[in-house]
């Protein structure tokens, strides 16, 4: 995969902490995927299947949470057994940012490490910046620049560079 300049310096940070975490912490998974509820069988899914295919395990609410369990209990767990977050920012996810919702919980754990990559889909960082600036500083990818195979493929690379979880 071709990185422009910017997403090597912006993911630089990402991949050491990806590589320490994946040298001590072998079984975990490669990605937890943060979406808003609304794009769960669109974007969401989409990029699930996608990183899937390219052999990343991928934390998803859909096939994550089985029915009757809490889900909180679940994404909290998710949180903290992933290597790395990918938070897709739509404009749904936006407007579920704005409502303080699940998103926005995932959101405020993933940004607290150097484990986040935003990826930017029907959207800009302007109108992110306007609902999350923390996020809007993390440089990451988007889906303007690059098609979401492209993305999902520079993902991977990214994730998968110390071993398969087990």
């Amino acid at each position: 995969m071709l990185y422009t300049p910017a997403e090597v310096l912006a993911l630089t940070p990402v991949r050491e902490n990806v590589e320490k975490r994946a040298a001590s912490e072998p079984d975990l998974r490669h990605v937890f995927l943060c979406h808003a509820w609304d794009d769960r069988q669109g974007a969401a899914k989409e990029l699930h299947d996608l990183l899937e295919a390219s052999r990343v395990s991928v934390w998803f609410s859909e096939k994550d949470v089985a029915l009757g369990t809490p889900l909180l209990r679940e994404i909290d767990k998710g949180l903290a057994k992933s290597r790395v977050g990918v938070v897709l920012v739509t404009p749904a996810l936006l407007s579920r940012l704005r409502g303080e919702g699940i998103a926005d919980k995932e959101l405020s754990v993933l940004l607290a490490r150097e484990l986040l990559v935003p990826v930017v889909h029907n959207t800009t960082y302007d109108a992110l910046r306007e609902v999350s600036p923390m996020l809007a500083s993390r440089s990451g990818l988007s889906t303007a620049e690059s098609s979401m195979t492209v993305v999902a493929g520079k993902l991977a690379e990214l994730v998968s560079i110390v071993g398969a979880p087990a």
